[in-house]
């Protein structure tokens, strides 16, 4: 049965700067697969009540549908790619044009049906070979479908990793999980570990010792900052 799509995804595909008429074709018919929308992660994703299904990405040069457990999927016609050497459970299925999403679609609704039955079959990658921690669910798909962030992560060292995760594994709830890990963003994009020093007040760098809090301004008035 299709779904009903969901304002936000409307919003975001009104001020998307690009594959405006892919997105706008296959919205569609992931819904009509019986898949539920709605903007996570920053982008369009598509789900079941047991678990997520599908992202939908764009790109300077393709836009596509990155399938969550894409490593579980056959894939019978070799349309799957990973999205980073790193990338353990997701794969990508790419297109550079509307005309090649129209000829994929008997492909597309193939694909997404199989991963809709791994996902209520409840299906599970192994990520115990890539990990000695075990990261939350919300950390893993962030690194499978943000090819940036995932570098700029697996370029942290061992301890830097570890704040993080515990960072973000501490929360009770998912909502939670993923406004810190948004939060932290742009830290790890930045290299820093959670507790080191960003604005370069700290006299006891790379930590943070609390500076930033407190600026005396050429004035004599103080402003509060954010580290």
């Amino acid at each position: 049965m299709a779904t009903d799509p969901d304002p936000e995804v409307d919003a975001f595909a009104a001020r998307a700067k690009g594959w405006q008429a892919e997105l706008a074709f296959l919205r569609p018919i992931l819904r009509d697969c019986g898949l539920t929308e709605a903007v996570k992660w920053r982008q369009p994703c598509y789900s079941v009540p047991a678990g997520n299904v599908a992202i939908f990405y764009g790109m300077k040069d393709s836009c596509g549908i990155g399938f969550f457990k894409g490593v579980l999927l056959r894939d019978p016609e070799g349309v799957l790619v990973r999205q980073g050497e790193n990338s353990q459970s997701s794969r990508l299925m790419r297109f550079t044009s509307l005309d090649e999403v129209r000829e994929k679609e008997a492909t597309i609704r193939a694909y997404v049906a199989e991963a809709i039955a791994n996902e209520v079959a409840g299906l599970k990658v192994d990520f115990k070979e890539k990990h000695e921690l075990v990261y939350p669910e919300e950390l893993i798909q962030k690194l499978e479908t943000d090819p940036a962030f995932e570098e700029a992560f697996e370029r942290l060292t061992p301890g830097k990793k570890r704040g993080y995760n515990l960072h973000f594994s501490a929360a009770k709830n998912a909502a939670t999980r993923i406004s810190r890990i948004e939060a932290s963003e742009a830290r790890i994009l930045a290299g820093k570990g959670f507790h080191d020093c960003i604005c370069g007040l700290s006299k006891k760098l790379p930590r943070c010792d609390g500076s930033h809090k407190e600026l005396k301004s050429s004035d004599g008035s103080h402003k509060a900052l954010k580290d």
